[in-house]
């Protein structure tokens, strides 16, 4: 039985390549993330199959952000997939158009905080509130909960943080930002190793290009889930 505490983000331009790399990964794999990035590719139809035909779980990663309306609409009509998470931005009123669209399913809203590609002079440049990113993602957190969502994702740097929160108890931490020990940082800012940011509180890390680009995609998936047993 795959551990589907590791979910593989499956970053590749379009379904064939996504669909190419599960078959690579075979049984070892039971949890999978699709993002924005394959919209386009085939991702929707990807999440199907693998859902429907392979008994994956599948995590759609697609940050919604709108008016409530649009985003009660947008996740009514996702929810019909039978999909496991969907990410939508965490601020309140995304939160609770998105747990009003996906009522009558199984579909859990994931609010994120902060992007974990983001520091400070990000925030700054983006006119964001001042202070500690670690603050305002605990902070974000908080409101995403006390708004319904099911869980937030946040960088590894900040699960413990949001787990010792009263607000966070039988919600969902996910964390992307992860990198096995001597693995590329790539265009994340907040990391942490895999084993590290489970002990930290996390439910679920997600992990993609130390997988997707490694020459044995399945090898470099069995390394992390060694490290986390």
């Amino acid at each position: 039985m795959a551990d589907d505490r590791l979910i593989v983000a499956l970053d590749v331009p379009n379904a064939l390549q996504g669909l190419n790399l599960a078959d690579r990964l075979g049984d070892s794999v039971s949890f999978y993330k699709i993002g924005l990035g394959m919209l386009t590719g085939g991702g929707l139809a990807l999440a199907n199959e693998l859902k429907q035909d392979h008994g994956k779980r599948i995590f759609l990663d697609m940050k919604l952000f709108d008016i409530g309306a649009t985003v009660e609409a947008a996740v009514r009509g996702l929810a019909q997939f039978d999909l496991d998470f969907l990410t939508v931005h965490g601020d309140p009123h995304v939160i609770r158009a998105a747990k009003q669209g996906a009522a009558g399913s199984s579909l859990k809203i994931l609010g994120v905080t902060i992007l974990t590609s983001l520091d400070r002079g990000d925030l700054d440049a983006s006119l964001l509130k001042a202070g500690n990113v670690q603050d305002l993602v605990v902070e974000r957190a908080g409101k995403a909960f006390e708004a319904g969502a099911d869980g937030v994702i946040a960088s590894p740097q900040e699960a413990g943080l949001i787990r010792a929160l009263r607000e966070s108890e039988g919600r969902l931490i996910v964390t992307p930002g992860v990198r096995p020990a001597g693995a590329d940082l790539g265009d994340q800012k907040r990391v942490a190793t895999p084993a590290s940011a489970i002990a930290d509180g996390a439910d679920h890390i997600v992990v993609g290009r130390p997988i997707w680009q490694a020459a044995n995609p399945r090898e470099a998936c069995e390394a992390i889930l060694t490290t986390l047993k």
